[in-house]
């Protein structure tokens, strides 16, 4: 029975993803890149969320939950003012000038070299980091809770090589495939599935340690527990209370606004009013996120009295220990189809970066659109080979997954920030700043968390990732400042407004975006 359920709905997203996608061409750039800037405001937050929260967030932050708590809800709540910041800031801009990618900004502000280069980080950051982070996620949770080692007769090892490969063939064939719309449109029916499913686990749990009262399982987390409900950590936390306001928010302005797997799928509203709408919608549900993927880690806490070696462990356990057989195949299928969200989507703006940043302006600049579509498939397969054979080594990360992800990101992160930041509130910044600032950007962020960290303080004394990203973007802001002020462009920046599509702000966006930022200040100020 789980396994017809799995399939069952595994196989119904996949058709209603290719009856709603036919119809849009994907051998134009539009058409398979942005989905033909078709989509609406609902697809659109559904296609956000589905992206972001996948295994490596519902495994690894419920696995940070496990060990520090609430706290580190911070990682959803606070994502919801960055995403309000890009509704009501960025994506009018970006809109406005028709862009795809963006590296495409970056190459109108600064120059083609700084596109490149930008282009280049983020497709080592997906291949690296990101794209095998969320395949050895998925792999580790539907293992452990379905026992693919025991139902196969193979060992751990083994089993994570075949969960992470099945993993990633599907989700190639949707993303090289499909396009950017057979991807949202599957991302916003898992969504549903996953809200659904994601609340199913918290249920269940409560009710194991409440005795059959949501209520009082509640009361048992937080009379036992009360060091597990502070909003605020302190110095030795994954999440010191001083680092929301550093590096926390640039990290958060990153990923919701200017990182471009997430923010393709804004780039691809129908007109600025269903692109702001879909941010704000999805940053409400995301202030719901700790729910789903930090409630369940304190429960875990609790159900198993802290004694599990590797945290990350601990979602896949309390899923397999309190959810009844019945709702296994559904909830396996939701959480695949979450899986292969996340790896899809990423691929997906590899595809994008690669065709049009790398492929179109190095390899072939007379090349059509058709040729520009078929040179990134091609390539989104090399990428996906090379994520499978990196993915099953992250079995030796031994500072737990969401952690080494966080980290690892702040190597393109902050300085492609930087640099779009800075192109954005000045006129006079030259390409040669933009080239400076990335690069200093990265290398010195590698030197900091990669050499004198771990080699030359120790980690014990070393001043936390976050506060080390914000000091390194005040610093390679001024760097870029200086570098402006004495050598400026000759004529200051405008953006010019493309047509593409329609502009014209969505009525309640500052409305929406004032309540939103309230309640997130409401929830912190409770859990003080």
């Amino acid at each position: 029975m789980q396994i017809i359920t799995f399939l069952a709905f595994t196989i119904l997203v996949a058709i209603i993803a290719y009856y709603k996608s036919r119809k849009t061409s994907d051998q134009t750039s539009d058409g398979y890149f942005l989905g033909g800037r078709s989509l609406t405001g609902v697809v659109v937050a559904g296609s956000l969320l589905l992206t972001n929260l996948s295994t490596e967030q519902i495994v690894g932050l419920n696995g940070a939950a496990y060990k520090d708590g609430l706290l580190v809800m911070a990682w959803e709540t606070l994502a919801a003012i960055a995403m309000v910041f890009t509704a009501v800031f960025l994506l009018p801009k970006y809109l406005k000038s028709g862009i795809t990618t963006i590296p495409q900004f970056l190459e109108k502000r600064y120059d083609k070299t700084t596109k490149t280069i930008t282009s280049i980080l983020f497709l080592s950051g997906y291949v690296v980091v990101l794209l095998p982070i969320v395949l050895y996620s998925g792999a580790l949770a539907i293992n452990n809770m379905f026992g693919i080692p025991e139902l196969l007769a193979v060992t751990k090892q083994e089993a994570l090589w075949i969960s992470v490969w099945s993993i990633g063939i599907i989700g190639s064939i949707y993303a090289i495939f499909g396009g950017l719309k057979a991807v949202a449109v599957s991302d916003t029916i898992n969504a549903i599935g996953l809200l659904i499913g994601g609340m199913l686990i918290p249920i269940f749990g409560l009710l194991a340690i409440g005795d059959g009262s949501i209520t009082e399982g509640i009361s048992v987390l937080m009379n036992q527990h009360p060091e597990k409900f502070k909003s605020t950590g302190n110095a030795q936390s994954t999440i010191p209370v001083e680092t929301i306001f550093t590096g926390m928010m640039l990290v958060q302005l990153f990923y919701w606004g200017t990182n471009q797997a997430i923010i393709q799928r804004a780039l691809g509203a129908k007109n600025l009013k269903e692109g702001q709408k879909g941010l704000l919608l999805a940053s409400f549900i995301k202030i719901l996120g700790p729910l789903i993927v930090v409630l369940p880690g304190i429960i875990a806490y609790h159900m198993f009295n802290g004694q599990l070696e590797n945290p990350d462990e601990a979602y896949p356990m309390l899923v397999s220990k309190v959810l009844p057989p019945i709702w296994l195949g559904f909830f396996a299928a939701v959480l695949f189809g979450a899986i292969l969200s996340s790896f899809n989507s990423v691929l997906n703006s590899s595809v994008t970066l690669f065709g049009l940043d790398i492929y179109k302006s190095y390899f072939n600049k007379e090349a059509n659109e058709r040729q520009v579509v078929k040179a990134g498939k091609r390539f989104g397969l090399l990428l996906a080979f090379l994520a499978m054979m990196v993915a099953p080594m992250l079995i030796y990360a031994s500072d737990g997954l969401f952690d080494y992800l966080q980290e690892a990101n702040g190597i393109y992160s902050i300085p492609i920030l930087t640099i779009i930041m800075v192109g954005y509130l000045t006129k006079y910044v030259p390409a040669i700043a933009a080239k400076v600032g990335i690069i200093s950007g990265s290398v010195l962020y590698i030197i900091s968390q990669f050499i004198i960290k771990p080699y030359v303080v120790g980690k014990d004394d070393y001043p936390h990732f976050l506060h080390v990203m914000a000091i390194l973007f005040v610093l390679n802001t001024l760097i870029m400042l200086i570098i402006g002020k004495f050598r400026p462009r000759r004529e200051a920046y405008q953006i010019e407004y493309t047509k593409q599509v329609e502009i014209a702000p969505w009525r309640l966006v500052n409305q929406s975006g004032i309540i939103i930022c309230l309640i997130v200040l409401a929830i912190y100020l409770y859990f003080l």
